[in-house]
């Protein structure tokens, strides 16, 4: 999970976590700084590791990249 601090509160935040997993997983793209149009397709992929990405993207990769990097090879441009 991303480590980086973010200000203020988050998109997704609400009264605690959403208990869907795919929102779960889009809000902490879209609160890592993918954009939410990558973040909800990103979100929907179950091949996609979430915490990889944020890993990628704690260490300075750009969100677009780290999409690029993980995304499974038999996905569609």
């Amino acid at each position: 999970m991303s480590t980086l601090p973010r200000r203020g509160p988050g998109p997704c935040r609400r009264d605690g976590p959403p208990a869907d997993v795919t929102e779960w997983r889009r809000c902490r793209l879209i609160e890592a700084g993918f954009p939410v149009a990558l973040a909800g397709a990103l979100a929907g992929m179950r091949s996609v590791d979430v915490h990889a990405l944020l890993q990628l993207v704690d260490r300075g990769c750009p969100p677009e990249l780290a999409a690029r990097i993980l995304s499974p090879l038999d996905a569609a441009p």
